[in-house]
């Protein structure tokens, strides 16, 4: 078969490369880069500033200016947004990677908690061997208990589970894992299936040489088995008969698969193709969004290298009356190699919603929670700061992972039709759910 793929985003790369084995791909980007929002830029400079732009972020702050950081950033590496991969070795990506024989290493860690006192790791041997009867009855129920748990919320799961360490748990990870800050919005067996995901080995990992280098490995094996990479080559419409796909822009295909927002396929498909509840559905789904911030330092203690902390902090300006985050220490390791000698990367995020993205007023309070956090770890990291910038991103995630907006399926209701990446019900969060896409599409083609 010959299949046209339109985005080169990690589900789009990672369906090329499982279907490539059986098939011809030709994929299409409109961008000048490959890796949809899993891009490693080189610096800060005009460049960068055009990209966010064309990713639905903005600049919240930056010091120096941004303009003025263009010479002060080179030799760094920075991440269009914050990802780090859930699972370690047990994860969608990781397999994904060995299947093809990717050399890429990972720098891993257990997760610390910045509250009162900073603990790390965030559950003790004590804790755990506390909480152990209560995880194992919720993580290991049968599929079909879990499945039953999709309309309970996690505030409702607070109340029946919520003891000790386990309550702090619960009100942590679901917003982490879901980037939503309203429990009552997150459901619970989603949470408990994307938790499975983190068990055992380092609950998180970050690549080696940045996103791009997950993105780079695909497209290698890509083209080295016969596959096509089109960048700067924007799709018009796909091209539909019998409400079959039958190729793209009067290319003929044999199937299509579309990696991107899914509430943006409509800008290639023309919506009578459909049926308009569906349309309706799938315009009304709603993403994520965040601050991310970067810290570029010229000290930092090495007992710090590598972990990763989270926090939640109460605040009823915001939805869900909290806000929780994550301060991230593996871009600052050398092995990392993204910044220059002696100089080291910090990544933070505060989870919001879009609107609260968009809305200036809130920025300062996102930078403030991120900032205090950030102190709590590094007391007076501010006289050793060489840079920071503070991104607001208003469509993160493609489909946030809550109750009442469900994640459509890969296979659509157009023959021959199939919709990769991360807004789709597939299996983890982020990354892992983006590439896990491709293992559903190889079941249908």
């Amino acid at each position: 078969m010959n299949i046209a793929i339109v985005g080169s985003g990690l589900g789009g790369l990672a369906t090329a490369a499982k279907l490539i084995r059986k098939h011809k791909i030709d994929i299409y980007e409109k961008e000048a880069l490959i890796g949809g929002r899993t891009l490693t830029l080189d610096g800060i400079n005009e460049n960068y500033k055009k990209t966010i732009a064309r990713f639905e972020m903005a600049n919240a702050f930056a010091y120096p200016s941004l303009d003025e950081l263009y010479d002060i950033t080179k030799g760094y590496k920075i991440d269009l947004g914050f990802h780090l991969i859930g699972g370690g070795k047990k994860g969608a990506c990781v397999k994904a990677l060995r299947e093809i024989n990717a050399r890429i290493d990972f720098i891993g860690s257990r997760l610390g908690y910045i509250g009162e006192k900073i603990e790390y790791p965030m559950l003790s041997l004590r804790d755990k061997m506390r909480m152990l009867p209560r995880i194992m009855q919720l993580l290991f129920s049968r599929r079909s208990t879990i499945e039953s748990m999709k309309k309970m919320s996690i505030e409702e799961a607070i109340e029946v589970y919520g003891r000790g360490k386990l309550k702090l748990i619960l009100e942590i990870f679901p917003r982490l894992i879901s980037t939503v800050n309203d429990l009552s919005k997150i459901s619970t067996s989603e949470t408990l299936f994307a938790q499975r995901e983190m068990l055992g080995g380092s609950p998180v990992v970050y690549p080696v040489g940045g996103l791009k280098s997950i993105s780079n490995a695909f497209a290698e094996y890509i083209k080295k088995n016969g596959g096509n990479i089109f960048i700067e080559r924007k799709v018009k419409s796909v091209d539909i008969e019998d409400n079959k796909a039958i190729g793209i822009d009067g290319k003929n295909y044999d199937a299509v698969v579309l990696d991107m927002p899914v509430q943006k396929i409509f800008s290639v498909i023309k919506e009578k193709h459909f049926p308009a509840r569906w349309v309706k559905k799938i315009k009304g789904l709603k993403a994520t969004g965040s601050m991310v911030a970067y810290h570029a330092l010229n000290r930092i203690d090495e007992k710090l290298m590598d972990k990763s902390f989270v926090f939640v902090e109460k605040n009823d300006g915001f939805d869900g009356n909290a806000i929780a985050g994550m301060i991230d220490f593996k871009m600052a390791n050398p092995i990392a190699g993204l910044s220059p000698e002696k100089k080291y990367l910090i990544q933070s995020y505060a989870i919001c919603s879009p609107e609260e993205a968009k809305n200036r007023k809130k920025w300062d309070e996102l930078k403030e929670i991120i900032n205090k956090n950030l102190e709590k770890l590094i007391h007076g990291y501010k006289k050793n700061l060489e840079w920071e910038i503070y991104n607001t991103i208003w469509h993160l995630d493609g489909v946030a992972k809550i109750i009442d907006n469900e994640k459509p399926s890969v296979k659509t209701l157009i023959k021959n039709l199939y919709l990769a990446g991360d807004s789709v019900n597939s299996k983890g969060v982020g990354i892992n759910c983006a590439i896990d896409s491709a293992n559903l599409i190889d079941g249908y083609i």
